[in-house]
């Protein structure tokens, strides 16, 4: 597999492990928490949500061929809730991820130097790739952040759990050892977490 093709395998592997990432940080998630503020300058977790769908859904539909800010898209209206609900806005983030993966999954290597316009800003695929898994992996980091802060002491870790990195790290050794293939970086973490 060349670096282009790689890049493509590794953006898309990237994307889903920060949709899964959210997720399960989402599942742990108590519907008032859902739509909880820290604050009245604060994102809840619900309007985390809702922002991220509505860029999925104005980035990568028709991707190649017109700007990444669709004319229809109301930003601003991202970051309120109006008759949303936990349901209507996961579908929503559904949707929105379908998108993405639609627009990405077809792409091949001689697409990644195209050039594609977000807010009239031409970027090659390559860089709004890499711009939007950026994004995403942000606003999933503020998703866990809020959720862990929620559950406090009943939070099950998304990661390697504390004081156990060595156990991890020779569990991944030995299976390296005996040749045996190791799952996907999140995958082997929750099957480590899972055997306790």
């Amino acid at each position: 597999m060349d670096a282009t093709q790689n890049f493509l395998s590794e953006a898309l592997l990237s994307y889903r492990n920060c949709k899964s990432l959210a997720e399960r940080a989402l599942d742990q998630t108590t519907d008032e928490h859902f739509f909880l503020q820290l604050d009245e300058e604060s994102n809840s977790i619900a309007i985390i949500v809702k922002h991220i769908a509505g860029n999925l859904h104005s980035r990568w539909r028709d991707f190649l061929t017109t700007d990444g800010e669709k004319p229809d898209r109301r930003r601003e209206t991202e970051f309120e809730l109006i008759d949303d609900t936990r349901d209507s806005l996961m579908n929503f983030w559904e949707s929105g991820w379908q998108t993405l993966f639609e627009a990405v999954e077809p792409l091949r290597p001689a697409d990644l130097t195209s050039t594609v316009t977000i807010r009239g800003e031409p970027h090659t695929v390559l860089e709004a790739i890499n711009r939007q898994l950026t994004h995403y992996s942000y606003h999933v980091g503020q998703i866990v952040f809020l959720a862990k802060h929620f559950r406090s002491a009943e939070w099950q870790t998304l990661s390697v759990p504390r004081n156990r990195s060595d156990e991890f790290n020779a569990r991944l050794a030995e299976q390296h050892a005996k040749g045996s293939p190791t799952s996907g970086r999140f995958d082997a973490a929750q099957e480590f977490r899972d055997e306790k």
